[in-house]
């Protein structure tokens, strides 16, 4: 296994930098987005293939949907790419293999979980020729989430308790995280129009992955869920075939939104949705790979704050350092036991799909 230390990287740049280097040999394709990053640095979505092009089965690793939470994704590509063994039991199964890192990169070089447009990219896979969902609750709760005053007065956490203490904890965390668009300022935003990453992803599926007959994904996240724990959450739509599927590779701890099993709520515009869209020729199977940071409200609390400098007209470098140093902290947990246990779970998550995708063919 890569060394973890080696693995990560501090800033996108570094981390982007890494994962180009562990990919020499292999295509790359680098798809420029027409923004500077923090540091003035090129931002692009890139794209690497291990395996033939016009193989029968494909598993995709993607990484950064949610920009600061690319630091954990991409060090989990980067040691994937440098791992021999891995990739030589990719080939001997005839499975190809796909990584795109940094699906918002500006997200990640800014070390907010949004993307330029303020947008959640894991919201953003909607129909924005139909009306767009509304979420009630996000409502009711917008001016509390978010109030005029930072950091939020005892009564402001107060109406939050009473809203959990009305309809229940996990309506709260729905109504906060399920997704909303009508609050283009606010958390969880889902957009008004496709997103650059959105549309860059869907070209990159349409280039790589329309030819594949099975097609096996694992989407990177962090920040849900118990510190260092890589939660498996089915990342499908509901049907019982693919469900069974699901939990032949990835086995019986897999868990749900709809059943209430995992950490994550029912969510509305998942990125998933592209794969059925763009790659209708191919049996799908996929999950989102979730690593678990620091405490719900901890990391609550960092969006809401990142939230709230994002939206002031009068923020200052001290407010925006304080809230990227909020969001990192909240999504990557910087030391080695934490960077070990991403690595060790990645990988075996990765070779089960592999091993699913040459027994399911």
């Amino acid at each position: 296994m890569t060394d973890a230390a080696d693995a990560f990287a501090p800033t996108y740049a570094e981390a982007r930098a890494k994962f180009l280097a562990a990919a020499q040999g292999l295509a790359v394709q680098s798809h420029p987005q027409p923004l500077r990053g923090l540091q003035g640095e090129p931002l692009a979505m890139d794209v690497v293939r291990a395996g033939a092009d016009d193989a029968d089965a494909l598993l995709v690793f993607s990484s950064g949907c949610h920009g600061v939470e690319g630091h954990c994704g991409s060090g989990a590509q980067v040691a994937l790419l440098q791992d021999e063994a891995f990739r030589a039991h990719a080939r001997a199964a005839c499975v190809a293999l796909l990584f795109i890192h940094a699906l918002n990169p500006w997200g990640f070089s800014f070390g907010r979980r949004v993307t330029h447009e303020g947008v959640d990219l894991n919201r953003n896979f909607v129909d924005f020729r139909q009306p767009r969902p509304r979420n009630a609750g996000y409502d009711e709760l917008a001016d509390v989430l978010l109030p005029a005053t930072w950091p939020p007065k005892p009564a402001n956490e107060a109406a939050l308790m009473a809203y959990a203490a009305a309809h229940g904890m996990a309506a709260l965390q729905s109504a906060v995280s399920g997704g909303q668009y009508h609050h283009p300022d606010g958390l969880f935003y889902g957009g008004a129009a496709p997103t650059w990453s959105q549309s860059t992803l869907r070209m990159v599926l349409r280039q790589q992955a329309s030819r594949c007959r099975q097609l096996g994904w694992i989407d990177l996240h962090s920040g849900l869920g118990e510190p260092g724990v890589g939660e498996r959450i089915f990342a499908c739509r509901d049907d019982a075939q693919a469900r069974h599927r699901a939990k032949a590779w990835w086995g019986p701890h897999l868990t749900f939104t709809e059943d209430g099993s995992s950490t994550s709520s029912p969510l509305q515009g998942n990125l998933w949705h592209a794969a059925y869209d763009e790659c209708g020729q191919a049996v799908y199977t996929g999950i989102t790979l979730e690593f678990g940071t620091e405490p719900l409200p901890v990391v609550t609390d960092a969006l809401r704050f990142d939230h709230w400098v994002a939206r002031r007209q009068d923020r200052t470098d001290d407010l925006l350092e304080a809230a990227r140093a909020h969001m990192r902290k909240a999504f990557f947990t910087d030391t080695p036991a934490w960077k070990r246990a991403v690595l060790k779970q990645a990988r075996e998550a990765a070779v089960l799909a592999v091993d699913g995708l040459a027994a399911w063919r």
